[in-house]
């Protein structure tokens, strides 16, 4: 018999993505969906079930489809609809990997896990290293938040791979997603007409474009040795000034002080992509090493950082500044610079 894969939020956008590309795997012969609300793709063959990973009949749906590998994506850092609290979303996050981790422990036939997790748990300050390896210690930050989250997420999966050892876990730390149809903080951040930076600092930023993001799940569900923790970013690094300029989109500095009040403000008067938590990720940035997930790969993923953030800017751009006339200024005052 071939595999049955379970996959949470299945209502995502990335998840969609993902269900149409396992389903096309030969070894795979069932895949389950299970959600709070309706994916809003089409379903074909896909079995979805309308449940709650917080309540303790996900272990009777793991049960009735003798599910053998699950697929967690129900790990988000913006709220799934309008309206919804931070609150609601650290109790999603949490507690529903919580209880879908105690209901994995009860099914005797589960064979894998695998975790979407994300870069921000190793946190952002002055004094990090300038590349961060898998090894470096997850780090709770000021005011919780998402990072937070997925620090407490990856601690109860370390606990369930010390009580299951015949599961094979994986975890996959993705850099920020970025692409045409990325459900993400930072692209609803570049989405805006002007973008908010932190006075006096220039963030370095990797991002991964949601293809990627795809294919290294499908390769965590079918390649046994692709175990463990590993980092998932493009090669390469972009400024958010390069990356500014690449959107065609003005910056505004303001004091960090200033930056909690400024993301509520906006929150408060309907405007989401910016809050105390992005600011925050907007000071120094974060920079991962990918060399372990290279190695299992075999090679680097298809799309660079800058392709990546190309390919977001493309359909979302241009802004109110265009490209190629900020590069023209820019040469222009480098030049008369140059001369004095």
């Amino acid at each position: 018999m071939g595999r049955t894969v379970l996959v949470t939020g299945a209502a995502r956008q990335l998840s969609g993505r993902f269900v149409r590309q396992i389903r096309r795997d030969p070894a795979v012969d069932l895949v389950v969906g299970v959600d709070t609300r309706r994916p809003g793709y089409p379903l074909g063959d896909l079995r979805f079930v309308r449940a709650d990973i917080r309540q303790p009949s996900i272990v009777t749906v793991l049960a009735e489809y003798r599910v053998d590998t699950v697929v967690h994506l129900d790990v988000q850092g913006v709220a799934a609809s309008p309206g919804v609290g931070r609150a609601a979303v650290k109790e999603r996050n949490v507690l529903g990997t919580l209880q879908l981790l105690g209901a994995c422990q009860k099914v005797p036939g589960l064979r894998r896990l695998v975790v979407a997790s994300s870069t921000q748990v190793y946190g952002s300050g002055s004094r990090d290293p300038a590349v961060v390896s898998e090894g470096a210690p997850a780090r709770a930050q000021p005011g919780g938040g998402f990072a937070q989250d997925v620090a407490e997420i990856e601690g109860y999966v370390r606990g369930f791979g010390r009580r299951c050892p015949d599961v094979a876990v994986t975890v996959l730390r993705f850099a920020h997603l970025l692409g045409p149809g990325a459900e993400s903080a930072l692209g609803a951040y570049f989405r805006l007409p002007v973008l908010p930076t932190v006075l006096g600092f220039d963030p370095r930023l990797q991002f991964v474009h949601e293809h990627d993001a795809v294919e290294v799940l499908a390769a965590a569900v079918r390649d046994p040795e692709l175990v463990g923790t590993f980092n998932v970013a493009g090669d390469g690094v972009l400024l958010l000034s390069q990356a500014a300029r690449r959107l065609g989109r003005p910056t505004v500095p303001v004091a960090g002080s200033l930056t909690p009040w400024l993301g509520m403000l906006l929150r408060a008067a309907g405007v989401d992509g910016i809050s105390g938590e992005q600011f925050r990720a907007l000071v120094h940035g974060r920079v991962v090493s990918t060399a372990r997930l290279r190695a299992a790969l075999g090679g680097p993923l298809e799309y660079t950082t800058a392709d990546a953030f190309a390919d977001f800017a493309a359909a979302h751009g241009p802004g109110l500044l265009a490209p190629e006339r900020v590069g023209r200024a820019l040469d222009r005052m480098e030049g008369a610079l140059r001369h004095g």
